[in-house]
């Protein structure tokens, strides 16, 4: 395993990021994983090195949050492992006054019932899940910053939001000399890129880590998805963005160049097409989701593949920009507090 900093931090994280995503109760998505079926995942993940690991509180209700906490427990050494979690949309399945968004009682309650849940003192690194319109950036940011100087919280990050508000928000946190966000949790892949118009220049230009999440697409780029037979995976048929991206024929010219390479290099779709993002200037760490375990390892893999300026072109040049509609960011707007 190879070891970075993040960002500009202090930390030291692997190179690939375990999403917990996929660990916590089928009630909340079919194809989510329970407690004693999820131990194995962490067990390879510790055995292969990685000690970096994301979850965040809406996730299978927070549910995912206890599953972390236990098995890291069991497998790791806190003092050497770093925990990420998010805070935004609601943690219960009902939703009443308070319970979403990133007011200053929201953010203050939801780190407490973190904590609890992980059963940790402290969160490494704490994300804003999407930006909040309804509440004053001022609000958030400072109370962001009185997680951090608690101790409650290590560093700061956020997720899935427009370059120009990600930018307001490093302004007014260095202004005011509150702790500004270390990180930035996008979308990116080599089937959607619109990230590398600003979002990732800015992070590149300020030294924000980028651990960007959908490294392969909803699975897309591990080629279980031909043009012929587009049925999609369990996972992609319960989310509605997995449904909407990664359909167009141009998408599928991008996975014949992965798979031509893979055939070439005789390994697998999924490691040539993280090796590529690996590849990419200012990745710390792709968060990978899985709910096989073997899959660990074959993401790990990837940071030893180094593609050649001719593949990275191959896999690279059928790329068009995704039109307007049906291929935006999934982000706030389509989630927040209706």
């Amino acid at each position: 395993m190879n070891y970075v900093k993040l960002g500009s931090t202090g930390l030291d994280v692997s190179r690939i990021c375990l999403g917990c995503m996929s660990y916590g109760t089928s009630e909340w998505q079919g194809w989510v994983l329970e407690e004693d079926a999820a131990k194995d995942h962490f067990r390879a993940a510790a055995d292969l090195g990685i000690n970096f690991f994301d979850t965040a509180d809406v996730y299978s209700w927070g549910r995912s949050e206890e599953i972390t906490g236990k098995w890291l427990r069991e497998f790791t050494r806190r003092d050497e492992t770093v925990i990420a979690t998010k805070v935004f949309f609601p943690s219960r399945p009902e939703k009443g006054p308070n319970s979403q968004g990133l007011g200053r009682k929201r953010i203050l309650d939801a780190c407490d019932a973190s904590l609890k849940r992980l059963g940790v003192d402290t969160i490494d690194l704490y994300q804003i899940h999407r930006f909040d319109e309804r509440t004053p950036l001022e609000e958030t940011l400072d109370a962001l910053d009185s997680l951090v100087r608690s101790g409650k919280v290590r560093h700061l990050g956020a997720s899935s939001m427009a370059a120009w508000q990600f930018a307001k928000a490093l302004f007014a946190a260095g202004e005011r000399g509150w702790h500004r966000f270390a990180t930035m949790q996008n979308h990116y892949n080599l089937v959607y890129r619109e990230e590398e118009r600003e979002m990732i220049p800015l992070c590149a230009d300020l030294g924000v880590g980028i651990i960007p999440w959908s490294p392969l697409a909803r699975g897309f780029l591990a080629g279980k998805r031909t043009r012929k037979d587009r049925e999609p995976t369990l996972r992609a048929q319960t989310d509605k963005y997995g449904k909407m991206l990664y359909e167009s024929e141009n998408d599928f010219d991008i996975l014949d160049a992965v798979l031509d390479v893979a055939e070439q290099r005789e390994t697998s779709p999924s490691r040539v097409a993280l090796a590529w993002l690996l590849a990419r200037p200012g990745v710390t760490a792709p968060i990978i989701g899985t709910t096989r375990a073997e899959h660990i390892a074959d993401a790990v893999a990837a940071i030893d593949l180094e593609l050649t300026d001719e593949e990275m072109g191959l896999m690279e040049s059928p790329y068009l920009p995704h039109p307007v509609k049906g291929h935006t960011q999934p982000g706030y707007r389509e989630n927040r507090h209706a």
